[in-house]
């Protein structure tokens, strides 16, 4: 275990942070972006989607290397690609540099998320040790996705577009240094371990089609995307043939029979796919029915996130005291009961007061969901794979917010075509509280699902060959 886990654990949470904050602090941003660079309304969405679909279709490939070059290599790479991508970014003149910019940032993060993951899970002690450590690790990532929010606000109103990029440069700059004398020295690598390259490219290349297809498939119709959904699934129909009949495949088959990784990537599928979606409910609420401005929103997401902070905090020492699973059980029915209450209270003359005890309710839920979830999944993996069982549940959370978001877009804005004026807004309220509803439903079942977890997880055994 590791020397300093004090600084330790600050390194890994304030990489997680910078993850965190990409995922959304470019929203607030995109009036002005696609105004000042000539975006169309149809390009402009790429902004945020070459980010999702580089992140979601490179994390096995990021989990892997993990695993074959060692973590602290990884990390200190996807810091430096996010140091540089942003630059680019935040000093991009044309649509075309700014959206290889974001793919660049979404390329880091796929590095990064699975290495940051790896060193918390390898680093610290199971038991209390590796409670807190999730525990602060979630606190950053949990409030790390509405800080977004808020700080894109400040920047944007303050400095321009180009300071949600270059916010970034010196903080993961500053990261990818520190990571050299705190972080423990890799591992020599084991002899005969090879990268698998046919696994990596198949892999890489079908889950960024599918990655793509589920993103653009709302926008641009499903019918046009259908090709590269089909030559995705053909893809990683390949990657199946290839990792069976491997002798070191990248994503090695025995891993998917471990109960817990199975399970996990069922919860955080579906963890994604309800909880992830509420943030853009929520958004299209405060600006679409209450006309909310940018920094007005980013202010409206105080009270959830420092729900989500308590929460992530609260979940490591209740992990402890009465175990992994029920805690996490619990937290999700918690932030089910709280997406109710969110549903209900959602009004076309409700006043952000009336929301505040829903979103507490559901912030505390989420936030001590999201610490628990990974660490549960990674439970008696043993430390040659953490990095690749850290890819498999962490592209299930990014396809799962994709899919989530497309079923509960389509849902939202179902009633809405065609109207204008009073109805209109009706209609948005209506939307998004039935999308909202049935996210509640869908975290019930993510509750259920988490109910698989191994009580007391025992060490897994790699099988020999």
């Amino acid at each position: 275990m590791t020397r300093r886990p004090g600084a330790v654990l600050a390194l890994l949470a304030f990489a997680q942070l910078i993850i965190s904050l990409d995922y959304n602090i470019v929203y607030v941003a995109l009036p002005d972006i696609g105004r000042e660079l000539g975006f169309s309304t149809q390009t402009l969405q790429w902004v945020v989607s070459a980010y999702a679909v580089a992140f979601g279709g490179f994390l096995l490939l990021g989990g892997r290397a993990c695993d074959l070059f060692g973590p602290r290599r990884i990390f200190a790479l996807g810091c430096a690609l996010y140091a540089g991508s942003s630059l680019v970014g935040a000093l991009a003149g044309n649509p075309g540099l700014l959206v290889g910019a974001r793919a660049g940032q979404g390329l880091g993060g796929a590095l990064l998320f699975p290495a940051t993951l790896t060193l918390v899970s390898t680093s610290f002690a199971a038991g209390r040790e590796r409670n807190r450590a999730f525990a602060v690790w979630g606190t950053a990532g949990g409030s790390g996705m509405i800080l977004g929010s808020l700080l894109g606000g400040v920047l944007t109103q303050a400095f321009g577009w180009a300071a949600v990029f270059f916010v970034n440069v010196p903080l993961a700059a500053a990261a990818a240094v520190l990571a050299f004398p705190l972080l423990a020295a890799d591992p020599a690598r084991e002899p005969g371990r090879r990268f698998d390259l046919g696994g990596a490219l198949t892999a890489t290349l079908g889950t960024t089609l599918v990655v793509f297809a589920l993103v653009e498939g709302p926008e641009l119709g499903w019918t046009v995307l259908f090709p590269a959904a089909a030559a995705g699934l053909v893809s990683l129909g390949a990657f199946a043939v290839i990792e069976r009949r491997g002798r070191d495949p990248l994503l090695p088959l025995w891993l998917l029979r471990e109960r817990n990784l199975a399970t996990g990537v069922v919860v955080t599928f579906c963890y994604m796919g309800t909880f992830g979606t509420l943030l853009y409910f929520l958004t299209g609420y405060f600006q679409g029915v209450h006309g909310y401005g940018a920094l007005a929103t980013g202010l409206a997401f105080g009270v959830p996130m420092v729900a989500i902070a308590a929460g992530s905090q609260a979940a490591g020492r209740l992990a402890t005291r009465y175990g992994t699973r029920p805690t996490l059980v619990a937290s999700l029915a918690t932030g089910g009961l709280g997406a109710v209450l969110l549903g209900l209270s959602m009004t076309a003359e409700a006043s952000y007061a009336a929301l505040v005890p829903a979103l507490v309710v559901l912030g505390l839920g989420q936030g001590a969901g999201y610490t628990l979830m990974f660490g549960a999944a990674a439970a008696g993996i043993p430390a040659r794979a953490q990095g690749i069982a850290s890819g498999v549940a962490s592209t299930a959370q990014q396809i799962g917010g994709t899919v989530g978001l497309a079923v509960f877009v389509a849902v939202a804005n179902a009633g809405t075509h065609g109207l204008s004026g009073e109805a209109l807004q009706l209609a948005t309220v209506d939307g998004l509280r039935t999308a909202v509803l049935l996210a509640a439903a869908g975290i019930a079942v993510t509750a259920v699902a988490a109910l698989r977890f191994s009580r007391a997880p025992a060490p897994a055994v790699v099988p020999a060959g």
